[in-house]
């Protein structure tokens, strides 16, 4: 089977879904974003305000995030047809502890920016009845030696799948999806370089129920109620200038998932990814992106872990299959020190079990979108992408970079 939709980062990894989209975007522009500090003396630009910049006057939460240990509201927007229109929130609290470096000087000898603890907890609801809460969090320890990604999350949507189509017609499948997902991970800097290590492991406690009965016979056993329990293990090199939204370097990772019965899991499956993330700037204005992503997964996969084409305006699962391959360009335009364009187009195959390589269907996106520094001190900027594929057009609000 293949199935669901665009904010289903699957139960599977709702809770670590979370956690990532606690990344904000970077300063627009400029090669780091670090810290503002104002000379001793000095007198600010403006009265003081708690969401006034002193630079410019323009509106800014950098004080009320990191000074007075505020959240930042970040909406939820759905527009998708296998959802319904709904919406949600999450809440995200920013700490940085005290005499904690706010930067680091890279192997290369550029800086780098070290993101404060974020913490954060999200809840939705749809008009068909789809539901998610939980929370999660992103930790950095001994100035960015160690991290920590993570969260748990409990949701219940009402979700299409659809057949492969391959011998038969393709056949839309009604779907309730409900359960409680987590992932956990923590992460080890090697020496003083780019590179991580990271441990991970990932659970979900999942009862798929067909609305119609008499679809069952579409299914195998071991995609209804299961549970999964997977361990996993990582190398990534992030020479970004941000974690949020760089202007320059690159994140390339790899990494493998094995499920086992040893650990808890009723199946045996294993689930493996690489990607690659690239900034380059060009002139003074621009920043050109691009993205390479490939998934793999072998064994007793049930429906709702198989790999799917991941690009703004396809429905999360709409494209299923053992593997896929995705890439997308991204070109972000800094018309202001405050506000900046997006333009994006990205493509994506998803083949194996249903269909082969030269056989799949390549789906395509592309869209718009705007964005504003709300938060100058972190360079973290919001807003919105207007995307459209091959079926849908959604709306998404982005609380940094739109890559995860």
């Amino acid at each position: 089977m293949t199935g669901a939709r665009r904010l289903m980062p699957w139960v599977a990894l709702a809770g670590g879904a979370l956690a990532a989209d606690l990344h904000a975007a970077g300063r627009a522009g400029e090669g780091a974003a670090v810290e503002a500090t104002q000379a001793p003396g000095a007198e600010p630009a403006v009265a003081a305000s708690t969401f006034r910049d002193p630079d410019d006057g323009r509106f800014d939460m950098s004080k009320w995030l990191l000074d007075r240990h505020g959240f930042l509201p970040v909406p939820i927007i759905i527009t998708d047809p296998a959802l319904g229109y709904g919406g949600g929130m999450v809440f995200a609290f920013f700490h940085r502890p005290k005499g904690s470096a706010s930067t680091r000087t890279a192997s290369d000898g550029s800086t780098q920016m070290i993101a404060p603890n974020i913490i954060g907890a999200l809840v939705m609801k749809t008009e068909n009845g789809s539901k998610a809460y939980g929370g999660g969090g992103m930790l950095h320890f001994r100035d960015d030696t160690w991290r920590y990604k993570g969260g748990v999350a409990d949701a219940d949507f009402n979700i299409d799948f659809y057949t492969s189509g391959r011998l038969l017609p393709e056949t839309q499948v009604a779907v309730n999806l409900t359960g409680l997902g987590s992932m956990q991970q923590v992460s080890r800097r090697i020496g003083n370089r780019e590179l991580f290590l990271s441990a991970q492991w990932i659970y979900t406690d999942l009862d798929p129920r067909l609305q119609d009965p008499g679809q069952r016979p579409l299914f195998e056993d071991m995609d209804f109620e299961q549970v999964n329990s997977g361990l996993g293990l990582s190398l990534e090199y992030d020479s970004r200038d941000n974690p949020f939204t760089p202007s320059r370097g690159y994140l390339l990772m790899a990494q493998g998932n094995a499920y086992l019965p040893e650990i808890g899991s009723d199946l045996t499956f294993q689930t493996y990814r690489a990607h690659g993330y690239g900034y380059w700037p060009v002139g003074a204005h621009l920043v050109l992106g691009g993205r390479a992503d490939f998934r793999h997964a072998d064994g007793d996969v049930p429906f709702y872990r198989l790999p799917y084409i991941d690009l703004r305006g396809i429905a999360s699962a709409r494209y299923q299959d053992d593997t896929t391959g995705v890439l997308e360009s991204e070109l972000r335009w800094n018309v202001t020190p405050r506000w900046a364009g997006i333009g994006f187009i990205g493509a994506g195959r998803a083949w194996g079990a249903r269909a082969g390589f030269d056989d799949a269907t390549t789906a395509v996106s592309k869209g718009l979108g705007v964005r504003y520094l709300v938060a100058r001190r972190l360079g973290l900027y919001m807003g919105a992408d207007y995307a459209w594929g091959p079926e849908d057009r959604t709306v998404i609000v982005q609380f940094g970079g739109a890559w995860r």
